[in-house]
């Protein structure tokens, strides 16, 4: 008999502990090799163990047990095989099964309703108007299928919904609390939330973009855009390559505090914030800013399908030299969001709402999106903070800014 033992995986660098989130598996099950056995959280992401070798398993630590990595917590048999899967055969003769016919007899006496059937008596109706009952609710028992108070009493005291239980939707008036524990994500991303608050000068200046271009374009090539790429254009690809842009101009913003040096990237590293089963989490897609509008769509995309399927790896989230999220989604209209650290920035996006605005000395309705931009004021100046934000607005508000530097053709042609 030959014994396999499964240790704790290694997450990444100097995370030495990690959590078993579920057993996908139980002991005595027999696997196959590679097949799933758990899922496990560490401080940054959701990873799973595999089986390393087929046979039956023995599981040596329990759902929400804190192990060490290298810690032993899979033995499997590898003397039990998996059963091999039964090929299923397609029945060579048709068996034909008639149905019986059954008469069915009609009574030539046709049902009578009287008038009094469904009407509520005076005091039944009473207690129907107070509970916001109809007579549609109720069976009648009296003369002539008439509701009787004693009818509406008896509907009541067996869980017909009255007005205010409907008005309370779920609430049931209880006094009953539940508690679940944190997982080892959350905790950090507390931990991390916390210590930027604490450990920085953190500021929120605050823009607005008129959304018009970015509608018009993506009305005008979408179709096209979907039949050459495989892909819809969204607003984050914009938001995207206007940031780069704007950060070629104001490097600080994409510069970060290491010890008593101030680092200036050369790259743009542009974290995705997105909702996830298990949390917020923040990929990144590399070198940003080499990107074309097509490639930046398939890159979110691709990082949104795996942060769904929990599939995100840290290698996938290491690295960001600044950060976008979208409160919008979720019908943000304004915030100010929170520096996802070692970065010195993040630009957040809201909800778009169409608004009267003065336009060359006209009242004219236009699409409207609040944008906002937390920095950490030690490295980054009021200057540079509000320049970023005017040139992510002029770059959204004109697009061919983006193809030139944020400079319109006409300035690139003058040479300006």
């Amino acid at each position: 008999m030959a014994i396999v033992e499964l240790k704790v995986p290694s997450p990444g660098e100097s995370i030495t502990e990690v959590v078993i989130a579920r057993w996908v598996k139980n002991t005595g099950d027999v696997v196959e090799k590679d097949e799933v056995l758990a899922e496990i959280d560490s401080d940054k992401a959701t990873l799973t163990l595999n089986a390393e070798e087929s046979g039956k398993i023995e599981v040596l630590a329990a759902e929400g047990d804190t192990v060490k990595v290298g810690q032993v917590v899979v033995k499997i048999d590898t003397s039990f095989k998996p059963e091999a899967k039964a090929a299923v055969e397609t029945p060579k003769a048709e068996v034909k099964v008639e149905a019986k016919k059954e008469e069915v007899k009609v009574s030539s006496t046709p049902a009578t309703t009287s008038y009094a059937t469904g009407t509520p008596s005076v005091a039944a109706a009473k207690i129907m108007a107070e509970n916001n009952i109809s007579a549609g609710q109720m069976n009648g028992t009296g003369k002539d299928g008439r509701i009787t108070k004693q009818d509406v009493l008896a509907a009541l005291s067996n869980g017909l919904p009255t007005a205010q239980k409907v008005l309370s939707n779920s609430w049931q008036g209880g006094r009953d609390k539940d508690r679940a524990k944190m997982t080892s994500l959350r905790k950090t991303v507390a931990k991390r939330l916390v210590a930027v608050k604490n450990e920085t000068a953190m500021l929120t200046t605050f823009n607005e973009v008129d959304m018009s271009e970015i509608y018009a374009i993506r009305a005008k090539y979408k179709d096209k855009f979907k039949e050459v790429y495989g892909t819809n254009v969204g607003f984050m690809s914009f938001f995207t390559k206007a940031v780069t842009e704007a950060l070629y101009h104001y490097p600080a913003v994409n510069g970060m505090i290491d010890g008593d040096e101030l680092v200036y990237n050369k790259y743009c590293d542009i974290g995705i914030a997105v909702s996830a089963p298990k949390g917020l989490m923040v990929p990144v897609l590399r070198n940003a800013e080499l990107m074309s509008i097509a490639d930046i769509e398939k890159g979110i995309k691709d990082l949104a399908v795996k942060a769904r399927d929990g599939k995100l790896t840290i290698a996938d989230m290491e690295g960001g030299t600044f950060t976008i999220t979208n409160g919008g989604v979720f019908g943000s209209m304004m915030s100010t969001p929170i520096i996802n650290p070692p970065q010195s920035a993040i630009l957040g996006m809201h909800n778009v709402v169409e608004r009267p605005m003065a336009v060359n000395g006209q009242v004219v309705i236009r699409p409207m999106m609040y944008i906002a931009l937390s920095y950490d004021h030690r490295i980054i100046d009021g200057r540079e903070s509000v320049g970023f934000l005017v040139k992510v607005k002029e770059m959204l508000e004109n697009p061919s800014r983006m193809l030139f530097g944020g400079k319109v053709p006409e300035e690139v042609l003058l040479g300006l």
